[in-house]
């Protein structure tokens, strides 16, 4: 097991020693993950384990958790946001292997010599578990949005079919 984060590893050899890395790494360090969020600040911690299942597939287990700084869509307000990652992840060569893997696989094509850059892992984990339209649970709407327009009381009295037209041409 190992506390600091290598910049890229061997895959095919991680997974036959059967290496774990436990740690934390800065929000500020993943720049497509802070273009999505509303602040930078705070950490994520994470645990990667590689291994292989009881079919003989390679795989890397992907655990993270941050609390990260969103902007929610109804307040326009940011707010942090726990995210949770627990993700199985099939070490593939080629598209071709992706049928090979069990149904509780993601399928993660590793390049030929091998070469897999933790941090980018971690991240895209993070930016799929992302939610597509942030919303803060304790947010209310705006009041203008929830009372009715001055000018529909007016209107209450009118109503206008929109078949009328539809009755006159008919006869």
């Amino acid at each position: 097991m190992s506390v600091t984060l290598p910049e890229s590893v061997d895959a095919w050899r991680m997974v036959s020693a059967r290496r774990s890395f436990v740690g934390t790494l800065p929000v500020a360090s993943m720049p497509r993950l802070c273009g999505m969020l509303a602040g930078s600040d705070g950490e994520i911690g994470f645990e990667l384990e590689f291994g292989r299942d009881e079919l003989g597939m390679a795989y890397l287990d992907v655990r993270a958790d941050a609390p990260l700084s969103v902007t929610c869509q109804r307040s326009l307000e940011p707010f942090v946001l726990p995210v949770s990652v627990r993700n199985r992840l099939g070490l593939i060569r080629s598209e071709r292997e992706e049928s090979g893997l069990s149904p509780d696989c993601e399928p993660l094509l590793v390049e030929d010599d091998g070469k897999l850059v933790l941090a980018d892992v971690i991240e895209d984990e993070l930016l799929l578990a992302l939610p597509l339209v942030p919303v803060n649970p304790d947010s209310q709407l705006p009041e203008e949005v929830t009372s009715p327009p001055a000018d529909e009381s007016a209107d209450e009295g009118r109503t206008d079919n929109p078949f009328a037209v539809l009755r006159e041409l008919k006869k």
